[in-house]
C-alpha cells in the first residue's frame, strides 16, 4: 500500500474495496463495540422487524469506507476528520458489499480532500452514503503487509510476563505442599 499526498489528487479519483459480509463478521464487530441491539443477532427478535432477519450494525458498513480510505485514496498515513452518513437500505450476513470513495474537492493549501462515499450490494442497490474529509499524509506513506492487531502485539508484549506469573505460581503451590507434608497433622 502505498499513501498519497495532496500533490498526488485530483477531483475523480476513485477507489474500492468488496467483501463478503459474514454472521462471524457481524458478530465479531457487535462483541468489539459492545452494540448489542437484537436486531443484530437475534433472529427470533428480528423477524418481528421490518428488516425479517438480523442485520449489520450500520457502522459496520461504514467501516468499510475507513478501510478503503486507510488502504486506497488516499490510503496509508490518512487521517479521517469527519463523515457524513446516510443508511439505505440493511445489509445482511451473505451481502457483497463493494465501498467506494472518490475524491470531489481538493484543498491543497489546507492539505484537506473531500470525497464522496458509498456501498452498494450485490445487486447495485446503495445501501449507504455520505462525505468525508480526510487530511492526506504530508508525506508518502509506504505500507507492506496486513499490521498486527493491538491485541497480538499486546499479548506478544506480555508473554514473558505471563511465563513469570505461572512459574511463580507453580512454585508458590510446590512450595505450599512441601510445608503442608512436612507440618504435623492435628487430629
Amino acid at each position: 500500500m502505498i499513501g498519497k499526498t495532496i500533490a498526488d489528487l485530483t477531483p475523480g479519483d476513485r477507489a474500492e474495496l468488496t467483501r463478503v459480509v459474514e454472521q462471524d463478521d457481524i458478530a465479531a464487530f457487535v462483541d468489539a463495540v459492545g452494540d448489542y441491539n437484537p436486531v443484530h443477532s437475534d433472529a427470533a427478535y428480528a423477524a418481528g422487524t421490518p428488516f425479517k432477519e438480523p442485520i449489520a450494525p450500520g457502522i459496520y458498513t461504514a467501516g468499510l469506507i475507513s478501510a478503503v480510505i486507510g488502504t486506497e485514496l488516499p490510503g496509508p498515513g490518512a487521517i479521517y476528520l469527519s463523515q457524513s452518513l446516510k443508511f439505505v437500505k440493511p445489509v445482511k450476513a451473505g451481502d457483497t458489499i463493494t465501498a467506494r470513495a472518490e475524491v470531489i474537492e481538493v484543498l491543497r493549501e489546507r492539505n484537506r480532500i473531500r470525497l464522496q462515499t458509498v456501498c452498494v450490494n450485490q445487486h447495485g442497490e446503495e445501501v449507504l452514503s455520505g462525505e468525508a474529509w480526510i487530511m492526506p499524509s504530508k508525506t508518502r506513506v509506504v505500507y507492506e503487509g496486513r499490521p498486527t492487531s493491538a491485541a497480538a502485539v499486546a499479548a506478544l508484549a506480555c508473554t514473558p510476563w505471563a511465563w513469570a506469573a505461572q512459574a511463580i505460581s507453580l512454585w508458590s503451590k510446590m512450595s505450599l505442599s512441601m510445608l503442608e507434608s512436612g507440618l504435623p497433622r492435628r487430629g
